[in-house]
């Protein structure tokens, strides 16, 4: 019954946000990352099946990192101050079609598909969405929002204290276990995204929305190929 109730939770909040905002396929305010920042390196989780759920994520149609051209601009500031520090970017997720966000939501409603474990061992499926982890819409569906990280310039790592998508305490970015290390990677990243005119979150030390975004009405639905 609790498994029921969910399931009309999260379709009904669903529909009700759809109509409260625009839904377009329009991409013509978006530009792919390389285009701009030309030493940046990727990882994009959802076109593999190294996430979650275990599989690649509808609307994943090649390893290609888009964004809002606003906010690739302001990357790119970012990515300018950390270069003279000694570090490049390595991107995760940026532009995240609506249909994988409801990818999202089927996997979370099927009581059969544990997907992958290693991303949230010490929670329940159901805890991710009462835990804020997994929503019916997303920031990154408006185009603005990137998940990243630091490697050092000569491709050496960064350690940040846990991994991306690691539904955990672990992954605020406040978490005061970390070593001093650690706590300085996080810093060192969040400040220079801070600069260019991002904000963060409080459960993931990877993602960030810039302020200004010029589409904070428009989830978009264009697959990314």
């Amino acid at each position: 019954m609790k498994k029921i109730f969910l399931t009309l939770v999260i379709l009904l909040s669903f529909t009700q946000m759809i109509f409260a905002s625009q839904i377009s396929c329009d991409k013509s305010g978006f530009a792919p990352v390389y285009t701009v920042i030309d030493d940046a390196v990727y990882d994009m989780r959802y076109y593999s099946s190294n996430n979650f759920t275990g599989n690649r994520i509808k609307g994943y149609n090649a390893p290609i990192a888009y964004m809002t051209k606003e906010s690739l601009a302001a990357l790119s500031s970012a990515a300018k101050e950390l270069r003279k520090k000694g570090y490049r970017l390595l991107i995760w997720d940026t532009y995240r079609p609506q249909k994988a966000v409801d990818n999202f939501v089927t996997w979370i409603n099927d009581p059969n598909d544990a997907g992958d474990k290693v991303f949230y061992p010490d929670l329940k499926k159901s805890d991710l969405v009462k835990g804020g982890y997994i929503a019916t819409k997303s920031s990154h569906t408006r185009g603005s929002t990137v998940d990243l990280t630091l490697i050092k310039t000569d491709g050496s790592f960064v350690d940040m204290g846990g991994a991306f998508d690691l539904f955990s305490d672990i992954s605020h970015p406040d978490y005061n276990k970390l070593t001093r290390e650690q706590k300085r990677n996080r810093k060192i990243l969040r400040d220079a995204m801070f600069k260019a005119g991002f904000d963060g979150i409080d459960s993931e030390w990877w993602h960030f929305t810039l302020k200004n975004e010029p589409y904070p009405d428009t989830y978009f639905d264009f697959d990314i190929e």
